[in-house]
C-alpha cells in the first residue's frame, strides 16, 4: 500500500513557537506510520522553512539550535546554508521543494497538518497558501482562522449571535507608541482617559492577535494600564482592554463541522497565578486542570451549547477550543475566546477533553485528516 504523503508544519514566527514544537511531537506520536509518510517542516522564528529529518530534535529545539545560537546575521546565514530547506510550492502540482547542499529535489504532498499556534500559522496566512496550492489541510479554513485569531472580530461575531462576553475598549498600537521613534504617542493620555471613562479597574489588556496569553496583563491602576498597553503594543497592532470577569475559567473542546460539530464535556483551569498567563500555563507546576468539574445545575450544557454556537458562527472546521468564565456570584456564562489550533502538550486541555469524551488522539487525528480530504 502506498503511504499518503503528509506534511507536519511546526514552530512558526509567533510567540508560541516553543509550544508548537512540543505540540507537533504529541500529534506525530498519534499518527499511523504504516499509513503516512511524514515530512516534518520546522519554521524558524525568522520565517525560514527547515526540513527536519530527526524528529527527536523537535521538542528540545535542537533542529534549530545552530540558527538560534548564531551571534551575527552572517553566522545565521551560514547556519541556514548547512541545513536542508523544505518549502511548499504554491503551484497546484502538490510539491514540496527540498534544497540540500545547493541542489533541489521535489517531494509530493497529499495533505498538510499545520500544528502552528498564533500569528502566521493559526491566523489564515498558511491556510491561504494551502488553498492557493489546492492542498487538503487539517483545521479551520482561511476566513475562520483569521477571525478566531483576531479577538476583536471574534467579539463582533459573538455579539451578532447574542453571546455574553466581557465588555471592552479597542486601542491601536499607534495610539500607544510612535512606531518610528518608540516614544509615547501624543494620544496616549487621551486613550488612557477614554478607557478609564468606559471601564473600571481592574482591566485585562490583550493583544488582539496573540495566543497562550502572550502579552496579556492585568491592570489595577493607571500606571499598570500604561505598562500593559505598551506590552500589548509590542505584540500586536490592535489591543483590547477588557473588563475583568471574576470567576472560574472553563474550557470546552469542539470537534467536527457544520451540523456534525459536537462539544465534549468541560474542564476547569486552576491557575497558580492571578490569571492563566503564559508562565502559569507552561512554567508553573502548581497550575492544574480539572476534567468534568462540579458546576451549578444547567451550566455545563449551557457552556457546551454556547461553544458549538460560536464554533458554527465563526465557520470553524475540524477542531477548536472555546474558553469561558463562570462569573463569581452570578454564575453567568461569559465567553472569553476561541482557539482554532489548540495546544497538544502534556498539559493541554483539548486532547484531555477529547479522550474523556471517548475520542483518543489516535482516533480524532485520523478523523481530522479524513475531514480535510473530504473538504
Amino acid at each position: 500500500m502506498n503511504k499518503e504523503k503528509l506534511a507536519l508544519l511546526f514552530g512558526g514566527q509567533s510567540s508560541e513557537h516553543e509550544v508548537s514544537c512540543v505540540s507537533v511531537v504529541t500529534v506525530a506520536s498519534a499518527l499511523n506510520r504504516d499509513k503516512y509518510d511524514i515530512t516534518f517542516i520546522g519554521i524558524t522564528k525568522d520565517g525560514h522553512w527547515i526540513l527536519v529529518e530527526d524528529e527527536s530534535t523537535i521538542a528540545n529545539r535542537e533542529w534549530e539550535k545552530t540558527i538560534v545560537e548564531a551571534a551575527t546575521p552572517e553566522e545565521k546565514e551560514a547556519a541556514l546554508e548547512k541545513l536542508p530547506r523544505a518549502i511548499i510550492s504554491p503551484d497546484t502540482s502538490h510539491k514540496i521543494i527540498i534544497k540540500r547542499n545547493g541542489t533541489f529535489e521535489e517531494r509530493p504532498i497529499d495533505i498538510a497538518f499545520p500544528v502552528l499556534h498564533g500569528l502566521y500559522g493559526e491566523d489564515g496566512t498558511i491556510q491561504g497558501l494551502f488553498e492557493l496550492a489546492h492542498i487538503p489541510y487539517v483545521g479551520c479554513g482561511l476566513v475562520s482562522s483569521a477571525v478566531t485569531m483576531d479577538k476583536f472580530f471574534t467579539k463582533v461575531i459573538a455579539d451578532s449571535i447574542g453571546v455574553d462576553q466581557a465588555k471592552f475598549v479597542g486601542v491601536r498600537d499607534f495610539e500607544v507608541r510612535d512606531r518610528k521613534t518608540g516614544e509615547d504617542a501624543p494620544e496616549l493620555n487621551a486613550v488612557v482617559e477614554r478607557i478609564e471613562k468606559e471601564r473600571q479597574y481592574p482591566v485585562f489588556v490583550k493583544p488582539s492577535n496573540a495566543g497562550s496569553s502572550v502579552g496579556v496583563t492585568k491592570a489595577h491602576n493607571r500606571e499598570e494600564l500604561i505598562k500593559g498597553l505598551k506590552i500589548a503594543a509590542d505584540n500586536d497592532k490592535k489591543i483590547l482592554v477588557e473588563e475583568a470577569i471574576v470567576g472560574r475559567e472553563i474550557e470546552c473542546a469542539v470537534f467536527g463541522f457544520g451540523a456534525k460539530a459536537f462539544a465534549t464535556g468541560v474542564g476547569e483551569i486552576l491557575a497558580a497565578a492571578e490569571f492563566y498567563d503564559y508562565d502559569a500555563k507552561y512554567n508553573n507546576e502548581e497550575s492544574r486542570t480539572v476534567l468534568d468539574p462540579e458546576l451549578p445545575e444547567g451550566k455545563r450544557e449551557e457552556i457546551r451549547k454556547t461553544a458549538v454556537d460560536i464554533y458554527r458562527a465563526c465557520d470553524c472546521f475540524g477542531l477548536a477550543r472555546v474558553d469561558f468564565f463562570l462569573e463569581e456570584g452570578t454564575n453567568r456564562v461569559v465567553f472569553n475566546e476561541i482557539n482554532a489550533i489548540p495546544g497538544h502538550t502534556s498539559i493541554s486541555m483539548y486532547p484531555m477533553l477529547m479522550e474523556r469524551a471517548g475520542h483518543p488522539m489516535s482516533e480524532y487525528v485520523e478523523s481530522l485528516l479524513e475531514m480535510a480530504k473530504e473538504r
